[in-house]
C-alpha cells in the first residue's frame, strides 16, 4: 500500500472550519486503513494544544505523542482547499495534509511535505490539480 493514493486526496473542498477540514483529512486516512476512527479525535486534540499551521497556505495535522497504538500503517491525505479555511492567527490554509505515521515514519513524512511545499511552483500545481492523480504525481515526484 502506498503511503498516498488517489483515494486519499479531496479535491476542491469547502470545510467551513479548521476543524472540519482536519477531520477530512482525517477521514480520508481512517476510510483507507491507516488509521482507526480514534486517531481523528486525536488530530483535533493535537490542534487544539499546537497548530499545525506551517506557512505558505499549509497545514499538516497530526495525531498527538499517545495515538500512535491507533495507527494501523503510515498514509497521507490530501485535502486541497481552493478558497482557503482560517486556520487562526489571521493564518489560511489552502492544503491540508493529514498523516498517519506508524514507527519513527513521521519526521521523514513531514519533512518531505514540507520541502515540496515549500517551493512556490510546487504550490501552484497543487493548487491547479484538478485530479487526484496530478496531486498524487506532484507529491510522488518529490518524495524520491
Amino acid at each position: 500500500m502506498s503511503i498516498l493514493s488517489t483515494n486519499k486526496v479531496k479535491l476542491n473542498a469547502k470545510p467551513k472550519d479548521k476543524f472540519e477540514a482536519i477531520r477530512m483529512a482525517g477521514q480520508l486516512l481512517v476510510d483507507a486503513g491507516h488509521a482507526s476512527a480514534g486517531y481523528i479525535d486525536k488530530m483535533i486534540e493535537r490542534e487544539q494544544t499546537l497548530s499545525t499551521f506551517m506557512g505558505n497556505g499549509l497545514a499538516i495535522p497530526h495525531g498527538t505523542q499517545d495515538s500512535k497504538s491507533l495507527i494501523l500503517s503510515t498514509g497521507l491525505s490530501i485535502v486541497q482547499i481552493p478558497d482557503g479555511v482560517d486556520f487562526g492567527d489571521g493564518e489560511t490554509a489552502n492544503l491540508v495534509i493529514g498523516i498517519a505515521a506508524a514507527g519513527n515514519d513521521h519526521l521523514d513524512i513531514l519533512t518531505n511535505v514540507a520541502m515540496i511545499c515549500s517551493e512556490d511552483e510546487n504550490i501552484e500545481q497543487i493548487m491547479q490539480a484538478s485530479t487526484p492523480e496530478a496531486m498524487v504525481k506532484i507529491f510522488e515526484s518529490g518524495m524520491e
